[in-house]
């Protein structure tokens, strides 16, 4: 038979207990170590011990068991995760029961019968690894706890539009109020959502993400419910869905619009009642987690349309946030894109410090379908390929394909012939010949109107 990795320290005063026990034990766990000392404990701990199978008492004439009881302690406090079982010949239920309390697994009498000294330890060392792979886990969570607030996108804009958005946004925080954040693609309905569970009670517990967009009908309920062990093919083991990890937290539902019918009715029962039930079992769990939820999708039309259920949306949005999109944020584009350019530039190590009047100018009247995030790809790109201390013009990359010209407010000709060439150029990515060849006129001709208008 194998022996299984673990290690495992025997103490007791008796060399012959220790031989017995070493030679019962040693054909099933690859290291077995041995001491009379229980002084010495301490040192033998720097290495990883799963299990120390301990004496409880080592004076001659005392059989209180309290040197055992003490050494449990300081075991105890050194490494909570290592398993202590308890061994003497004198027992009795009270010290069983002090024992425990003070942490002990287990507790043995002399003599013992091998095999279940062997079930006993062995037990100890799955309980040992297990509170150890615990204690990993939390120790990555907290980790990624303080890696998500050390990477949450500040909420940046001056217009009036988003400032009304950030207050609506600091009020319902604090509150357990659930959220629904309406918005096109782009327009920082996760960070939203982020920055909401940040600024509530629960930001110190998990904040959930999950794209109902992206997953599949068939996996909807094990994903957001969890399921028990055999409830199908590769269910191996009991696991638990995204509403019981948020326990104490938030769960952000985004796009929530793309879910059909016949699951919205089993959502909105785990709304309402607050309770889960694991996909292959018949418990009720409880859930304790703030909603909030995002659509880019015109969500009240599809409500008139029976494709959402009325009920489903009037528990979801108790509060509806509305982000406007980017091109009726004026004032916010050179903001944003000054703040990507800083963190590209950090990125990608370049010594790039302003964007140049022409490329402003550009940004100013892109028409900005993908938002938020296509200004942040706009900016990242031109960060990769300038080579200067400056975005230019000709850095920016628009989707040609969507890019919209602006169509002149006056028929003074002057402010519309300038509104032509920032089209021109726009369209063109600051190509003097394209754009010259659009406007039907000569390089030379475009280059003194650019010089006329100061563009």
């Amino acid at each position: 038979m194998r022996k299984k990795e673990a290690s495992i320290l025997l103490v007791d005063d008796d060399d012959d207990i220790l031989f017995s026990a070493k030679i019962s034990l040693k054909n099933h766990f690859t290291n077995i170590i041995t001491t009379n000392n229980p002084k010495t404990i301490i040192t033998k701990l720097a290495q990883q011990i799963d299990v120390v199978l301990l004496d409880m008492n080592y004076r001659i004439g005392f059989e209180d068991g309290k040197e055992g009881l003490y050494w449990l302690k300081q075991i105890k406090e050194i490494s909570p995760e290592t398993t202590v079982i308890l061994m003497t010949a004198f027992g009795s239920v009270n010290l069983a029961v002090d024992a425990i309390k003070q942490g002990a697994t287990d507790f043995i009498l002399k003599p013992w019968n091998s095999e279940k000294l062997y079930s006993i330890v062995n037990a100890g060392v799955e309980l040992a690894r297990s509170k150890r792979k615990n204690t990993q886990l939390e120790t990555i969570q907290e980790q990624q706890n303080k890696e998500f607030h050390q990477q949450t996108e500040h909420i940046i804009g001056a217009s009036s539009a988003m400032n009304d958005a950030v207050k609506l946004m600091q009020k319902v925080a604090p509150t357990d109020a659930n959220i629904l954040i309406l918005g096109e693609n782009g327009t920082g309905k996760y960070v939203f959502a982020k920055e909401i569970h940040l600024q509530s009670n629960r930001k110190k517990h998990p904040f959930i993400h999950i794209d109902l967009g992206s997953l599949n009908e068939n996996l909807f309920e094990s994903e957001l419910f969890g399921y028990a062990k055999g409830a199908f093919t590769d269910a191996q083991k009991d696991t638990q869905g995204r509403f019981e990890l948020a326990k104490g937290g938030t769960i952000f539902l985004d796009e929530i619009g793309n879910i059909p019918l016949h699951l919205q009715a089993k959502l909105l029962t785990v709304i309402q009642n607050k309770k889960i039930m694991r996909l292959g079992e018949a418990i009720e769990r409880p859930i304790d987690a703030r909603i909030i939820c995002a659509t880019n999708a015109d969500i009240h039309k599809m409500m008139d349309e029976d494709n959402f259920r009325q009920d489903l949306l009037y528990r979801i949005n108790t509060i509806e946030l509305h982000l406007p999109p980017l091109r009726e944020r004026q004032e916010d584009i050179l903001l944003l894109a000054n703040h990507f350019l800083k963190t590209q530039a950090n990125k990608y190590r370049k010594l790039i410090k302003t964007i140049s009047k022409s490329a402003s100018d550009a940004l100013l009247n892109y028409h900005w379908p993908g938002n938020i995030r296509e200004l942040e790809h706009i900016i990242e790109r031109a960060t990769i390929i300038s080579d200067t201390n400056a975005i230019q013009m000709e850095d920016l990359h628009f989707s040609t394909k969507k890019f919209e010209t602006n169509i002149p407010k006056t028929l003074n000709l002057e402010d519309t012939e300038k509104t032509f060439i920032k089209n021109a150029l726009n369209k063109h990515q600051g190509n003097i010949s394209k754009a010259a060849k659009e406007l039907g006129l000569t390089r030379a001709a475009l280059y003194r109107r650019l010089e006329k208008y100061k563009m």
